[in-house]
């Protein structure tokens, strides 16, 4: 049986608001920076990537530890965290010969909660 739509598929007008078009196209960020936008929201793409981030929401964490509690091999967690690191998500500090990572901000934490929130919604 066919799903009843709730929303229009398209608009059956065809007359073009341009003081709406005109005012929104004012206010709309910067190509370069909606490519980036979406950029960012790539990295959250991966289940993977969101463990290493609720990992270290709690807690600093070397790769060691964070691929023990994800049951995952240290290359694979290693090749994320460059991921989360060039995304400028997650940082890192040397002790010895140990590297240990955490959140670059706290912005992550709130994007991160936005999007549960979101989904918790349903």
């Amino acid at each position: 049986m066919a799903e009843n739509k709730s929303f229009a598929d398209s608009c059956s007008c065809t007359i073009i608001h341009d003081d709406v078009v005109n005012k929104v196209k004012a206010l709309m960020p910067q190509e370069e920076k909606l490519y980036d936008l979406a950029e960012l929201f790539k990295v959250f793409g991966d289940t993977t990537r969101i463990k290493i981030l609720c990992s270290l929401f709690e807690s600093e964490m070397c790769v060691c530890d964070i691929a023990a509690l994800l049951g995952m091999n240290q290359s694979a967690i290693s090749h994320q965290l460059r991921v989360l690191k060039q995304a400028r998500l997650v940082k890192f500090r040397k002790d010895g010969k140990v590297v240990y990572y955490s959140l670059d901000d706290e912005h992550i934490k709130q994007i991160f909660d936005q999007g549960l929130n979101h989904i918790n919604e349903r």
